[in-house]
């Protein structure tokens, strides 16, 4: 802008004035045709050029039709609307054909159509003309008015002209009464009504906005300017008193409303370069006219320049309506009008920023670093961009229509903030259940592992909120803060009941391991001291766990109820373990009892399998098997966990089932005959005396069979090693077999036979073990004999073959006795094996019938 001035002051003005002189010139000397064509042809394209920067617009038609479009174009071309507040208008009234255009085209350099005074006088400007001046800063707009008193309109026909005033009052900086200098002192010259149009139409203003009026006197006579000036300023005054006022304006100074200036200028017709230098300094005031003592340097009311379309546009329809024009409210209206139109303009901008979108789509799926400052910058340069070109426009309605545009930004980034905010929460909550997760794993206990990483992570958390934080918006986070306190609260309880249940789980187990095994073994022992053994197994097993479990809770600061309520629960597991093994073995009591009885019954004290060789006392045997299978029930038929629990199930049992002799001499009543044990509880009462009775009949039945195999298997042993013949018959075969042994007597070699005969049916014996096969029965020996005998004959035959040709030498002769005592106890082995098959094959005889009964 500075670079215009220059151009324009240094170069514009004095080409143009220096132009005009050579060609004035060329009018008075003689010079070459071509110098004088040349001269001619750089005022034309200067002409020109100038024609081109003022851009003269037709704003008002003479019918006072308003263009618009034209207006709006010519804003454009002139780029008023970046100057703000820095602009000036300049308007000119005054008489028709009294050289109003040809003043300003003179002293601004426009291009208005000038009066051809050859054609006669007429009028030459119909309604009101608008340009730009060229090379004067700020940019000053001069508005050329249709002139007054004209013969066209007629001498009724002022609407126009009381229209085209108020107009230029309303819109001008400065305005020029252009006057003939010969009219100044007369009653009715041209100047009166003028003036007076002016004054009443100012007054119609509800708010006039501080105007310059400079009376511009054309061809000055040589009357000096000192004298005709007081003249004209007392006519100004004489005519400003007699035009009625509101009663608000009866006593304001003329003053208040303009600022009066007197200028005057020679007769362009007869004076013309001393017309041209006396403009040429009046256009002088005319820079920088809107400074401190310029022109217009106390203008109120001045509408920005982006709103001087619309608010002409207005004034004038206003004014063609015939309604009074109140300017402060006009200018409100402006100011609302355009400023709305800025921030809509600035919201459209917003939503379409590449750098919004692209934020926004990213918010969508991710966290973003510096969310706050990046949306908080892009709102900056929008509001910025606004204040900037709203900046001088009324400043509350500037400030509404800033806060309604604020707030319909923030309205639209406000979802993707929310999205900031939850992305926010979700990821720093999965980073805190890592961090917990992973400090727990490194062993810090979990109530100082849950404090401190909740109360990193909490910071954590209001830091990024803070990263997200829109500086032109007050956003409060507390409710998502809240959300996100809470489901810290909700994971941390949910992990400490994950890590209390999983604490209380692990010594659960190890209190199954340390129990279940050892009471069911004490249970299947079934003795006296089954239940004082339990009992102390649960004490110390209990009071290992328990120890261990205090010191695992310690690490969660729980309160000591909660704690004695779980070490409570932990203990109660520990008697239910107990007492579930202990249902569970009493449901199968029966089996059990079958099992030990049969265990007892069929195995000696060294647990060897029982050979029923007619020795054993049956009934005895039976006896103490059937009192350990009781002592099993009376184990079984109670649980016995309180050590103050004393009963008498045992005794009563053993005198009632085992002894019923004893029993009876006390009592005629049946002790089983009732559903419940005196001294126990129904609750720890797993079988009830009508049950043990039951169930001990039952087991009586089921046991006889295998008594009874024990019985026959007795008697049949028994026969089987009775092999001898009668003794009345050993005594016959004496008496009958006397002459044989004679014989036998008298004859060695007979003898010789005999005895060697019998070492080979006594070698026979022993290597077919004839009296361990016929243990089983006389079918199943002879079967058994009959495989072995020819192999153990051959073997024998044999082995007497390999003896008989072996050299004798000492050691032969030292080793030859033990011979017969290897295969002695070769035979021995054979026999005691033949008879562990036996047995067994017994055993399992007997077991399988006792299963079938």
């Amino acid at each position: 802008m500075e670079e215009n001035l220059d151009y324009h002051q240094t170069s514009v003005a004095p080409t143009f004035q220096r132009l005009r002189r050579d060609y004035s010139c060329l009018r008075s000397h003689s010079v070459s045709f071509f110098h004088k064509s040349n001269i001619k042809s750089q005022l034309q394209l200067f002409s020109m050029d100038k024609e081109a920067e003022c851009c003269s617009t037709h704003l008002i038609e003479g019918d006072g039709t308003f263009n618009a479009v034209g207006l709006d174009n010519f804003i454009k071309q002139v780029k008023l609307g970046e100057c703000g507040l820095s602009y000036a208008v300049v308007a000119i009234m005054g008489p028709q054909s009294s050289g109003k255009s040809t003043l300003l085209n003179h002293l601004f350099y426009t291009n208005f159509k000038e009066m051809d005074a050859y054609r006669g006088r007429s009028q030459t400007t119909k309604g009101i003309w608008i340009a730009r001046c060229p090379g004067i800063e700020p940019c000053t707009i001069v508005m050329d008015l249709e002139g007054t008193d004209g013969r066209e309109r007629g001498e009724d026909d002022t609407a126009f002209e009381k229209q085209s005033a108020l107009f230029a009052l309303a819109v001008s900086d400065i305005v020029l009464i252009n006057m003939w200098c010969h009219d100044i002192g007369r009653e009715q010259a041209a100047n009166k009504p003028l003036l007076k149009t002016v004054f009443q139409v100012m007054l119609r203003l509800f708010s006039p906005r501080k105007t310059t009026l400079m009376f511009v006197i054309r061809d000055k006579t040589r009357t000096p300017l000192e004298n005709l000036e007081p003249v004209l300023r007392e006519d100004i005054q004489k005519i400003w008193d007699s035009v009625p006022k509101p009663e608000a304006h009866k006593h304001t100074p003329l003053s208040e409303f303009f600022n009066v200036q007197v200028v005057a200028l020679s007769s362009y017709e007869e004076k013309e370069e001393q017309f041209k230098e006396q403009v040429a300094n009046l256009r002088q005031k005319f820079f920088q006219s809107i400074a401190p003592g310029g022109l217009a340097g106390d203008r109120r009311g001045v509408v920005p320049a982006s709103g001087f379309s619309f608010s002409a546009q207005q004034i004038w329809k206003v004014i063609k309506e015939n309604k009074d024009l109140d300017l402060p409210a006009h200018k409100v209206m402006v100011a609302t009008v355009r400023c709305e139109e800025i921030a809509n303009e600035k919201y459209s901008s917003f939503v379409t920023n590449e750098d919004w979108l692209e934020l926004e789509e990213v918010v969508q799926s991710f966290l973003v670093p510096g969310f706050g400052k990046k949306l908080s910058s892009l709102l900056h340069k929008c509001l910025s961009s606004y204040d900037e070109e709203a900046t001088y426009f009324e400043d509350g309605v500037k400030s509404a229509k800033r806060k309604q545009l604020e707030d319909k930004l923030l309205q639209l980034v406000q979802p993707a903030y929310q999205l900031m905010l939850e992305h926010i929460r979700s990821e720093t909550l999965e980073s805190f259940k890592k961090a917990l997760n992973d400090a727990l794993n490194g062993g810090l206990g979990f109530a100082v592992a849950a404090r401190d990483c909740a109360t990193k992570f909490m910071r954590l958390f209001d830091e990024q909120c803070q990263d997200a934080v829109v500086k032109q918006a007050n956003w409060d986070s507390g409710k998502i803060r809240d959300k996100f306190s809470r489901d810290l609260d909700s994971h941390i309880a949910e992990v400490r009941t994950s890590k209390l249940s999983e604490l209380t789980a692990l010594y659960e187990s190890k209190l199954k391991e340390a129990l279940y095994g050892p009471v069911e073994a004490l249970l299947e022992g079934a003795s006296d001291d089954t239940w004082p053994a339990i009992r102390k197994l649960l004490r110390q097993e209990t009071e290992k766990a328990v120890s261990e479990f205090s010191f695992a809770l310690s690490g969660f600061e729980m309160d000591e109820q909660e704690k004695e309520n779980m070490i409570s629960k932990l203990k109660s597991y520990a008697r239910g373990l107990i007492e579930g093994k202990t249902r569970e073995e009493a449901a199968k009591v029966l089996y059990r009892m079958k099992e030990r009885f049969t265990s007892i019954f069929n195995h000696d004290n060294d647990s060897m399998p029982r050979v029923w060789t007619g020795k054993e006392d049956i009934r005895a045997i039976t006896k103490t098997a059937r009192s350990s299978s009781l002592k099993l029930l009376s184990v079984l038929a109670a649980i016995r966990l309180d050590e103050e629990n004393t009963d008498t199930i045992g005794d009563t049992l053993v005198l009632t089932l085992v002894d019923p002799k004893k029993g009876t001499s006390k009592s005629t009543t049946d002790p089983l005959a009732s559903s419940t044990w005196g001294e126990v509880p129904p609750t720890k009462t797993l079988i009830t005396p009508v049950q043990c009775k039951s169930l001990w009949s039952q087991f009586q039945r089921e046991t006889e069979y295998t008594i009874t195999q024990a019985i026959a298997a007795q008697e049949a042993n028994k026969r089987n090693n009775n092999w001898l013949p009668p003794p009345w018959a050993i005594a016959a075969m004496v008496i009958l077999g006397f002459n044989e042994f004679m014989t036998l007597l008298r004859n060695p070699l007979w003898l010789l036979f005999i005895f060697v005969s019998y070492l080979l049916l006594k070698a026979l014996w022993v290597q077919l073990d004839i009296s361990g096969e016929f243990r089983n029965g006389a079918l199943p020996g002879i079967l058994s004999l009959s495989t072995k005998f020819l192999p153990t004959v051959t073997n024998l035959l044999r082995k007497l073959a390999e003896e008989g040709q072996t050299p004798v030498n000492t050691d032969a002769q030292r080793n030859h006795p033990n011979l017969p005592q290897s295969s002695r106890g070769n035979n021995s082995g054979l026999s005691s094996t033949a008879s562990s098959e036996v047995t067994m094959e017994n055993e399992m005889e007997y077991t399988s019938h006792s299963h079938e009964n």
